[in-house]
């Protein structure tokens, strides 16, 4: 299953990673793969990759473990990502996913959380979505500014 993001821009005057797509596969032996494809300003793309069990949790781990994955690469070094975690709450009858992660750019730490609200059920592509919710502003001041 691969899903793919609108056409619309970014906001205008934000630089932003954009998500272009993932591909979220099932496996027999209980096994899941996320690909995850994220977009710079300039065009380049980036790839990431996560292998997870086949249930609801192991599904929202590879989403955000490949997006992490993704986001490091468009990095190049200049901010380091730690997943800290994913969850899934119902909350005002909606399913939000929620990820946590800690960045490290020189000599600061960030503590981070992202959050994507689902009409449906949680998928892998909520919990891509979530870690960019959490990742992108600082993504952003190291990627434009350095």
């Amino acid at each position: 299953m691969t899903e793919s993001a609108s056409t619309s821009p970014p906001p205008a005057g934000r630089d932003r990673l954009r998500f272009d797509s993932i591909d979220f596969e099932c496996f027999p032996n209980g096994r899941c793969h996320a690909e995850v494809v994220l977009e710079w300003k300039d065009g380049s793309r980036y790839e990431g990759h996560a292998e997870g069990t086949n249930t609801l949790q192991g599904g929202l781990r590879a989403g955000a473990l490949a997006t992490l994955r993704a986001s490091e690469a468009a990095a190049s070094g200049k901010v380091t990502l730690e997943f800290v975690g994913v969850k899934a709450v119902r909350a005002f009858d909606a399913w939000v996913t929620i990820v946590a992660v800690r960045a490290r750019a020189g000599d600061r730490t960030y503590q981070l959380l992202g959050s994507m609200a689902d009409v449906e059920d949680p998928t892998p592509r909520s919990a891509a979505l979530a870690l960019l919710d959490g990742t992108n502003r600082v993504m952003e001041m190291y990627l434009t500014h350095g």
